[in-house]
């Protein structure tokens, strides 16, 4: 890797995935030294996709929250989620998702099922565990370069279908999804966004969604691999889960599951594939307490391993995208 300084401010600069910045003197904060760091995201991140603030003195959430927000954009809420989180101290802070330490989670862009995600995410290491839970990353260009063309071209003709059923104790509940606990908001939500949603006689709710197997980001004009198949096809649980949860709700039933947009099935050798290639371009980093990666969304996607002992990161999103604008856009 190659070290060099930025003039004036006198910034370090580590070039490699993810671009590595520290601070010129020591007990520097990233929210004190906003002005000259804005300039390295602003030159970089659309180029480099990830970026890694290491050794900054850490002022804590608060402070991680004034650095997010101070580059224009309101923080966003997490809505329409599809894993737990909390809401900490700080407005547009969550927690990451609240999975049990012993499980990972598979690389994804963030919200890449539906519609209307982020482009801008940041998360802040608050306490590195113990050992493991790492936060490995890959680049969304070089993961679409490496699907075979025959299935790039039908993720982008086809698109994908989710399919969503909450509550009966197997996944969150609509409530939680919607921060809300009103059917007309739900409906007022989805019919913005064109969201299928249907309540059944038990007051449960299911949708569906048709949206972008593939994606072009609006500024580089790079083309990404953007969704979430392999996440929440029932081939990513293991083979109990599945026959457990087709033997109690069956197919239809099921918390989450995702086809073609036609409504066909994804093929097995076509979610091999993806999660192939996701492993051979995942490159893993160590977290040190007080670290920022700050992500492009649409250019890198993010993961989770498993941990032992006491790990806090949060997270904070901006600058919404609508994909169907991006789709209709020439």
């Amino acid at each position: 890797m190659n070290m060099r300084m930025l003039t004036p401010h006198q910034l370090h600069v580590e070039t490699g995935f993810p671009l590595r910045v520290y601070p010129g003197q020591a007990g520097a904060t990233l929210a004190a030294e906003f002005e000259s760091l804005r300039g390295v995201v602003e030159q970089m991140l659309e180029r480099d996709g990830a970026i890694l603030f290491s050794a900054f003195a850490s002022d804590g959430v608060e402070g991680f929250q004034r650095f997010a927000a101070a580059f224009g954009h309101p923080l966003l809420n997490y809505e329409f989620g599809s894993t737990p989180r909390s809401q900490v101290d700080g407005k547009g802070v969550y927690t990451s998702t609240e999975y049990p330490a012993h499980r990972s989670i598979p690389l994804h862009n963030e919200q890449a099922y539906t519609n209307e995600w982020p482009m801008r995410i940041w998360f802040y290491c608050a306490k590195a565990a113990a050992s493991g839970g790492e936060t490995p990353i890959a680049d969304s260009r070089e993961v679409f370069r490496r699907i075979d063309p025959a299935l790039r071209k039908r993720f982008e003709e086809k698109r994908l279908m989710y399919v969503r059923n909450y509550g009966n104790g197997l996944d969150l509940t609509w409530q939680q999804v919607f921060n809300t606990d009103r059917h007309s908001e739900v409906e007022d939500y989805c019919r913005k966004r064109g969201i299928q949603c249907d309540w059944n006689e038990d007051g449960d709710l299911r949708t569906r969604q048709r949206v972008q197997g593939v994606a072009q980001h609006p500024r580089t004009k790079d083309w990404v691999w953007f969704n979430q198949a392999h996440l929440f096809h029932l081939s990513n649980l293991d083979p109990e889960m599945q026959e457990i949860l087709l033997d109690t709700v069956g197919e239809e039933g099921l918390p989450r599951n995702v086809y073609y947009g036609d409504g066909s099935p994804l093929e097995d050798a076509a979610l091999a594939e993806i999660r192939g290639v996701l492993d051979e371009c995942e490159v893993v980093f160590p977290w040190n307490t007080g670290d920022v990666l700050m992500l492009d969304n649409m250019l890198v996607a993010h993961s989770r391993k498993p941990f032992s002992g006491e790990r806090k990161v949060v997270v904070a999103m901006a600058e919404s995208v609508n994909g169907e604008t991006l789709l209709n856009t020439p």
